[in-house]
């Protein structure tokens, strides 16, 4: 039995690293590409800093990696509520600023469920892992 949770054969805080680095990356490029003067087109980026951060942290102290990952869950979460403003504006057609939304909630969501699974993983695990 392997003795932490994986998907795909990386660990939650690698995809909590590159989740967070993706983020990032979206709202930079979006940001440039749209030529927007909002801060708000920044708001991947806003969300992925912290999800880099605590992804790194659960990685380079593992004693608090409980910890990181409940704040990392958090932030997916967060994702997945700011995204759903694409529902709201839906109706206006596909843009740089919907698409943003739509990406947040749908990536947010697989996020936030794989962290939930990954918990409740533990959680069935934990005699194993304290052993």
């Amino acid at each position: 039995m392997s003795e932490q949770y994986t998907v795909a054969g990386q660990s939650i805080p690698t995809i909590t690293i590159f989740y967070g680095g993706f983020l990032i990356l979206w709202g930079v490029i979006i940001s440039q590409i749209s030529d927007s003067d909002s801060i708000t087109s920044y708001a991947p980026a806003f969300a992925g800093t912290p999800l880099l951060i605590t992804g790194i942290l659960a990685t380079k102290i593992p004693e608090k990696r409980k910890l990181w990952m409940h704040i990392a869950a958090t932030f997916g979460l967060i994702c997945v509520i700011g995204g759903t403003r694409f529902f709201m504006v839906m109706g206006d057609g596909i843009n740089y600023a919907s698409s943003s939304m739509l990406m947040l909630f749908l990536t947010g969501l697989i996020y936030t469920y794989i962290c939930v699974q990954s918990f409740i993983w533990f959680r069935k695990n934990k005699e194993k892992n304290n052993a």
